[in-house]
């Protein structure tokens, strides 16, 4: 098995507080691209809301998620020692490989499998997660 990413929140809290603190970052992130796409001001005013900033906000929140890599087998076994998960799994079960990020504040697994694409697995994961598992409890619903 092998793992990708840095943060794994515990709780519920350390997810906020990733999230909050990543807005500042979005707002660059941004802004920053704009001035590479050449926007003048006015066409920045006009295109950059704030759910484009939301948005970079939710990338930058997804593609730090940790998320490990490993066998069908591993994961099976993985889930054996965590019998309390809900798991939400994207893809075939006959496939050989699984990628998962868990949630222990939601009690909640998200996976996905592939065949050879891990890059392409491990992206969709991470929104996956990140649409199933946090973008409701950090907007507080």
């Amino acid at each position: 098995m092998e793992r990708e990413g840095q943060f794994a929140p515990e709780t519920l809290e350390a997810a906020r507080e990733r999230y909050e603190a990543l807005g500042s970052t979005a707002q660059v992130v941004v802004r920053e691209v704009a001035k590479a796409m050449e926007l003048d001001r006015e066409t920045y005013r006009d295109r950059v809301t704030s759910d484009v900033i939301e948005t970079a906000r939710e990338v930058l929140f997804a593609e730090s998620l940790a998320v490990t890599v490993g066998t069908r087998e591993e994961f099976d076994a993985w889930r054996v020692d965590h019998p309390d998960y809900e798991v939400r799994e994207i893809g075939s079960e006959n496939v050989r490989q699984v990628a998962w990020h868990a949630a222990p504040f939601a009690e909640t697994v998200v996976a996905a499998t592939f065949q050879d694409e891990r890059e392409a697995a491990v992206g969709t994961l991470r929104r996956q997660a990140f649409g199933d598992v946090y973008r409701d409890a950090l907007r507080g619903g």
